[in-house]
């Protein structure tokens, strides 16, 4: 019987997660698993990506084939590596909390003090405009008065 690795679709239709889950290849996606070993939640900020490790490592060990996308999400959290024998990834990116980035923008205002002052409100003036407008009341007073 052949073993897949692979992701079992929950939720509505536009908020999708997933449950990775081993079961046989003949199954229909979302059919009977044999086993759940962790949840991707494609929709969050960052995604979120939980695998049980251990069983993981044990299903690929036993000839489990992961689907690509499962792969994918194997070689983020590190089982994939660890399954071969290659080093590690770097760890995942932790997303920014609200205060380290009002601390990044007040580090950012700060240096922009030193740069130059302010010269107060951006406003252009019209003088084009008001050339023409003067030469076009002028031409209509020669025109009026002839």
């Amino acid at each position: 019987m052949a073993v897949k690795i692979k992701l079992k679709r929950l939720g509505k239709i536009r908020q999708p997660h997933y449950r990775i889950v081993v079961a046989d290849a003949r199954t229909r996606r979302d059919g009977r698993a044999i086993e759940e070993i962790g949840i991707y939640h494609p929709t969050y900020n960052p995604s979120r990506i939980e695998v049980n490790a251990e069983r993981a490592q044990y299903w690929l060990s036993v000839g489990a084939q992961p689907t690509e996308a499962v792969l994918a999400i194997l070689k983020l959290t590190g089982d994939w590596q660890a399954h071969k024998g290659l080093p590690a990834p770097a760890p995942l990116l932790q997303p920014e909390t609200k205060e380290s980035k009002r601390r990044s923008f007040d580090e950012f205002a700060k240096a922009l003090e030193g740069i130059g002052e302010g010269k107060g409100e951006a406003i252009t003036q019209k003088k084009k405009a008001d050339k023409k407008a003067d030469e076009a009341e002028a031409t209509a007073a020669e025109s009026t008065e002839a």
